[in-house]
């Protein structure tokens, strides 16, 4: 009983969902739920990509137990494909006139999703079938802080291509999300076991039965990483787990890297790639290793920078647009915050942070919100204005010294519900191309 309370207690203080039953102890679920707390300022968790040429999963069971969101799209079958199946790919990916970056990206560039996954299938015709700035803004979500996990054809399509066709330039083939090359396993419609070694980060967050090894993963025509002295595993990617495969002479795969991980730096998202397939697994230690996969993959999300300093007297103006090229005075979108700075000095009385909306454009929910030494988001911090509408003061009284940080937060978004093709946005459509505001600060 006493345990238990404990758990409860754990749960909320963390303020994240803890799988029950997972395999793991107490200091996995600790690594977990850390995780899952940092999930403020993006409009969902997870975007799920099973458009042309690709699985149209329309549930995918390691969001449902990590008790995280998620939007997807799902194309007709290949043979079904039509006009439409295209356009709402574009609409996706590239954007269209009220969304014109698309929805993986805010206005200012910023990712709106904290993580993309992408199903298997046929990786090369799914990247034919976008056009060029569908593949730049996946890579310039990457770049910005989004997360990425690909499975079979997912990471086939992260890669920067395999041995056959490295010497071929066709941007069309691959992403390049991580500069390593795959090899095709030559194995279908098969399973393998899988090896996770202790050291391996996947262990943070479940211990797959003690012994590390998960079985009977579904594998059709995947690929691997090579980590010999032949190999070309470049400087900076970790390879997470290993296959168990001793079936045949033919198939030679046996402990080479079946996921591994890489992420740009410190500004960019981190990148897991699986050569196999066990998104679709509902229980068990297979759903814990796609679990884990995702877990890692967040948990390489950057800290939030702030936009800039706000100085007494000035007035700062976030109204320019994508196309504009500002992000730093660009709209806000749904569900995100823009962090600034204020140094309050020695002596001040009351710090008033003031946010104004432009007329014709000020139908919108915005908060802000102060706190002293770290980021302010609207549940750590005792400092917000939440009322209705745009315009609103944030007052604090007898502040101390210091580097404070203001944040402000669009709380009006779209609505998102289930359709044909996966989901589908409605209502506040007006919000993805953001929300214009003036914001100021004063010292007394």
């Amino acid at each position: 009983m006493k345990k238990l309370l404990i758990a409860v207690i754990l749960v909320a203080l963390m303020g994240a969902y803890i799988p029950a039953n997972a395999g793991s102890n107490r200091k996995q679920d600790r690594a977990r739920a850390e995780v899952l707390k940092h999930n403020q300022g993006y409009y969902k968790d997870v975007f799920m990509d099973g458009g042309i040429y690709l699985t149209s999963r329309t549930t995918l069971p390691a969001t449902d137990f990590l008790g995280i969101s998620l939007d997807y799209f799902a194309s007709a079958a290949n043979k079904q494909l039509t006009k439409v199946d295209t356009l709402i790919q574009h609409k996706i990916f590239t954007g269209c006139e009220e969304d014109t970056n698309g929805w993986l990206l805010y206005p200012d560039g910023a990712p709106r999703y904290r993580m993309i996954y992408v199903n298997g299938g046929k990786a090369g015709n799914h990247l034919k079938s976008m056009e060029k700035s569908s593949r730049e803004n996946i890579c310039g979500y990457i770049a910005a802080g989004g997360s990425y996990v690909g499975t079979c054809a997912g990471a086939y399509i992260a890669s920067s291509g395999t041995p056959i066709r490295k010497k071929i330039k066709n941007a069309k083939l691959y992403l390049g999300l991580w500069p390593g090359l795959v090899y095709g396993t030559g194995l279908n419609k098969s399973k393998t076991d899988m090896r996770v070694d202790k050291k391996s980060p996947l262990m943070r967050y479940f211990d797959f039965g003690k012994d590390g090894v998960v079985k009977d993963v579904r594998h059709n025509g995947g690929c691997y990483v090579r980590e010999d002295k032949f190999g070309d595993l470049p400087k900076g990617v970790e390879v997470l787990s290993h296959y168990i495969y001793n079936n045949t002479k033919r198939v030679k795969i046996d402990g080479r890297g079946s996921v591994w991980a890489y992420k740009a730096g410190d500004k960019a998202g981190r990148v897991v790639s699986c050569g196999s397939h066990p998104e679709g697994v509902e229980e068990g230690e297979r759903r814990e290793y796609m679990a884990a996969m995702m877990l890692y993959a967040m948990d390489g999300n950057p800290t939030p920078q702030p936009k800039g300093e706000l100085k007494a007297g000035e007035v700062r103006e976030m109204n320019k647009r994508t196309e504009d090229n500002a992000p730093a005075y660009t709209r806000i979108g749904d569900k995100q915050y823009h962090h600034f700075t204020v140094n309050v000095p020695k002596k001040c009385k009351k710090v008033v942070v003031s946010l104004e909306g432009y007329e014709g454009e000020n139908n919108f929910d915005l908060m802000v919100c102060g706190k002293r030494g770290e980021l302010a988001f609207g549940n750590n911090t005792s400092y917000k204005s939440d009322v209705k509408g745009c315009n609103k003061q944030l007052v604090i009284e007898k502040p101390k010294a210091g580097k404070w940080y203001v944040s402000v937060y669009c709380d009006t978004a779209v609505t998102s519900t289930v359709g044909k093709y996966g989901s589908e946005y409605s209502g506040r459509l007006d919000v993805l191309n953001g929300v214009p505001y003036k914001v100021s600060v004063k010292f007394e």
